[in-house]
């Protein structure tokens, strides 16, 4: 005799557990929920002795697992939406940024507002993700640039994860990009982000992982390779912004460090994709960004299929280059401009995208052992999900077998 404090049942499953039938499919199924945790799931007609303390009836509805977005820039002050206006009207992002635009003042406004202003309008973006099935979602720094915004940030992602209806998983992105304050020395805003701010967020519990972008607008191999150090020393995973904007052998540093993810990796080597595959590291896809920065140059799709990389996908939200607030969308956009296959696709917003942020233990498909995170859609196959661009499929989601 299972009890359980939920039966989900009527349903249709979308379990994304490998090796079975397209998506895992069970097409009349059932679940069995206790502490929040999946402690049965099957065949309708093949369910066990059980107690429930209630039945909830899905009318025949597909149930993925909750959506995963495995890269976010969700916590920003400001808007750029201005900066938009003035790249469609033919002025550069070059000549932005020599004005005051572009990161720095995103910089400066982040530093500007408090953490409950910063709370506020990451919680009005988070509704988008939310009403697109997200249930878990990782929240990069990288904003701040200096010790005390970059830790604000981190704790106003912390308190999304407390009171945003979601699981939250944090980044510390301070080689992001060199602050204003330190264009003339860079060497000191390197020690700076590696010994100083990095610990100052690790001691206060605010770091899941450590992230870095690798380019040569931004960071290089050595000044990374430091943060990594660090990062390693302290217990924590890393995970590389890589080879968006040119082959800079991102790809391989990321999987010398057995990174969780390479992301972007528009512009990664063959070499570099092989040395993904032996390390397990995932190769994160963002065609928001693409799409955004009108690039040509696709992710090497084909390569990572014949290697075996397992691919995510996420919507990279940001001021900037991706102000993407939908999950759904983002699938649409991962089959179209990169080929995925809506299974991919889908693959990638669930278990790919937890072996992403290392939580494929507890969350990223419908297993016994797992927590109960799930979405429940209004469609009649799943790949509608990466079909419609903006049709409202999400009928509910459950959070630790919790309906929302």
């Amino acid at each position: 005799m299972i009890e359980a404090d939920l039966l989900i049942t009527e349903c249709r499953l979308a379990t994304m557990t490998e090796g079975g039938a397209p998506y895992g499919a069970i097409e009349d199924g059932a679940i069995l929920i206790r502490d929040g945790v999946i402690v049965w799931i099957g065949a309708r007609h093949d369910l066990p002795d059980y107690t429930a303390v209630r039945t909830d009836r899905l009318e025949g509805r597909w149930v993925t697992p909750g959506l995963i977005d495995c890269h976010t820039h969700l916590v920003f002050g400001g808007d750029r939406s201005g900066e938009f206006e003035q790249r469609l009207e033919g002025v550069s992002y070059e000549d932005i940024a020599r004005s005051g635009g572009g990161i720095v003042s995103s910089v400066r406004a982040t530093r500007e507002e408090s953490e409950d202003q910063l709370f506020a309008s990451a919680m009005k973006r988070l509704l988008g993700l939310k009403d697109t099935g997200v249930t878990t979602v990782e929240i990069k720094s990288g904003y701040g640039l200096e010790r005390d915004s970059e830790l604000k940030m981190l704790r106003v992602a912390r308190r999304i994860g407390r009171e945003g209806g979601v699981r939250v998983r944090t980044s510390y992105l301070g080689l992001h990009a060199l602050p204003p304050e330190h264009k003339s020395d860079r060497v000191a805003y390197v020690d700076k982000a590696v010994d100083d701010i990095l610990p100052a967020a690790h001691a206060e519990g605010l770091v899941d992982a450590v992230d870095a972008y690798c380019e040569p607008i931004a960071f290089s191999v050595d000044e990374v390779s430091r943060l990594f150090d660090k990062a390693k020393s302290l217990g924590l995973p890393v995970k590389l912004h890589a080879d968006q904007l040119s082959d800079s052998d991102g790809a391989a540093l990321a999987a010398r460090y057995g990174a969780l993810s390479a992301d972007h990796i528009e512009y990664a080597n063959a070499a570099g994709i092989r040395a993904m595959a032996d390390a397990g590291t995932v190769g994160v896809l963002l065609p928001g960004a693409f799409l955004m920065l009108r690039e040509t140059k696709t992710p090497p799709v084909e390569l990572m299929r014949r290697h075996g990389v397992r691919m995510a996908v996420a919507t990279d939200c940001n001021p900037g280059t991706s102000p993407v607030a939908s999950m759904t969308a983002t699938l649409n956009l991962a089959c179209v401009q990169f080929r995925l296959t809506p299974e991919e696709a889908l693959a990638g917003a669930t278990r790919n995208a937890a072996h992403a942020l290392g939580i494929n233990d507890d969350v990223g498909t419908i297993e016994v052992g797992k927590r109960a995170d799930l979405a429940v859609w209004d469609i009649q196959r799943p790949a509608e999900l990466s079909y419609w661009l903006g049709a409202p499929l999400l009928a509910v989601v459950y959070v630790n077998g919790v309906l929302l």
